[in-house]
């Protein structure tokens, strides 16, 4: 019996990858990838988090994506499978944008999201 392939918990887009290539090439440390996650916060309940990654974690889920690594802090995963990472550039401002099938809801500013947790065997 053949297996399915295990799906990316996120990808990124060309433009994501380009502009998160060129802030690590701008960091002062030689950083490894980014670390990407969700907390707790802001009125629709988790926002989404976005750091330089130096180390990666014993259960932190590694993807290369468009030659970024991308370390997904472990408790995070089943709120990102499937999500993909674009940026976009508006009239006045830049920013990461999420596109994740598994939220379901976001506050009025953009900040803050619903998330439900991805069944564990997608």
């Amino acid at each position: 019996m053949a297996r399915r392939p295990r799906p990316k918990v996120v990808t990124l887009t060309d433009k994501a990858a380009a502009r998160m290539s060129e802030i690590m090439g701008e960091a002062e440390e030689n950083y490894i990838g980014v670390k990407i996650g969700v907390k707790n916060g802001g009125c629709a309940g988790m926002e989404y988090t976005m750091e330089y990654a130096t180390e990666a974690g014993p259960l932190d889920e590694v993807v290369e994506e468009n030659g970024i690594k991308v370390l997904i802090d472990p408790k995070a995963i089943l709120f990102l499978i499937g999500s993909e990472v674009d940026f976009v550039t508006e009239k006045l401002s830049q920013r990461f944008v999420f596109n994740n099938p598994n939220q379901t809801d976001a506050c009025g500013c953009g900040e803050s999201v619903t998330i439900v947790p991805a069944e564990a065997d997608a």
